[in-house]
């Protein structure tokens, strides 16, 4: 007998009703999304950090399944990914889980897994997956990666015009945005460029820490689901982990979700918690940003 999916505790939600009624939303209760704005997408996250904000092992357990170790946070992101018309995703991270896999590995595929949450996505229609993956320099083995065959989701990469140059001729079926002359992309621009050319309103984004800071920095992150997971990592690895050949120096820190140069107390930015749920000992926040409302 097959048992069934324990539902999640509502400890409260102020965000938006589901837009439409399926039997996916009976595990989490309403899911919804504000309108997008005119010129770029809707941008949400989704991130699990330890009790003291680690989001990554590093070496051989870097995953975030890792830190979850929960099958119904894996379940939650098909729901999230279920209602983003793309998913966007670090060249970096792209590459960990490849060579995470073996030396034979063509990588993995970012899309929902769960039957209930696909049919869920056709019934919103946003039409097939899409995944976009984001490299300023373009060294990007593509040829190698199945995301990028085509056969199970509709590939993407944002690149700069150096990156562009880097990655050579793409498939016609491979989307191409080119923000920034490189080596770092132009957010602000990838944004209006993702809304304009591939119709993108909801952009969910997944990692890494450094493509979420960028983000971040460029004002550009209007919500972040975080799953609290109840471990505690420490943030300066143990000397007796395994590392991975890059991972070297003396010090070695594990990242938590915000990457690269960060605010001051004066800039940084502030968020509205809006929902908030429970099962078991993993707790599942929403929060928005804070938007000043021009008058």
């Amino acid at each position: 007998m097959v048992k069934m999916a324990e539902p999640f505790e509502i400890l409260f939600d102020r965000a938006e009703l589901s837009p439409v009624e399926h039997p996916a939303y009976a595990r989490y209760g309403h899911l919804g999304f504000p309108s997008a704005p005119f010129d770029r997408p809707w941008i949400y996250s989704n991130f699990v950090q330890s009790l003291d904000g680690i989001v990554s092992l590093l070496g051989r357990h870097f995953a975030g399944g890792d830190i979850s170790q929960s099958p119904d946070d894996r379940w939650l992101m098909d729901l999230l990914r279920a209602h983003a018309d793309a998913i966007l995703t670090g060249a970096t991270t792209l590459l960990d889980e490849r060579n995470a896999r073996g030396a034979d590995s063509r990588g993995i595929v970012f899309r929902v897994v769960d039957p209930e949450v696909q049919d869920l996505r056709t019934k919103l229609g946003l039409g097939p997956e899409r995944n976009l993956i984001a490299t300023g320099h373009g060294k990007l083995p593509w040829r190698d990666l199945k995301l990028f065959d085509g056969s199970q989701v509709e590939p993407g990469i944002v690149t700069t015009e150096l990156g562009a140059t880097n990655l050579g001729s793409l498939p016609s079926h491979v989307a191409l945005i080119i923000a920034g002359e490189g080596p770092l992309i132009d957010w602000s621009l990838a944004a209006h460029k993702l809304r304009d050319d591939l119709n993108i309103r909801n952009l969910l984004c997944e990692g890494g820490p450094t493509l979420y800071g960028a983000l971040a920095r460029a004002d550009l992150i209007d919500e972040k689901f975080v799953t609290i997971s109840p471990i505690e990592t420490g943030q300066l690895v143990p000397p007796e982990q395994e590392r991975q050949p890059n991972e070297t120096g003396p010090a070695l820190l594990r990242p938590t979700i915000f990457g690269g140069p960060g605010f001051t107390k004066e800039t940084a930015t502030w968020w509205r918690w809006i929902s908030s749920r429970k099962l078991g000992d993993h707790e599942f926040n929403r929060y928005r940003r804070r938007r000043v409302q021009n008058s």
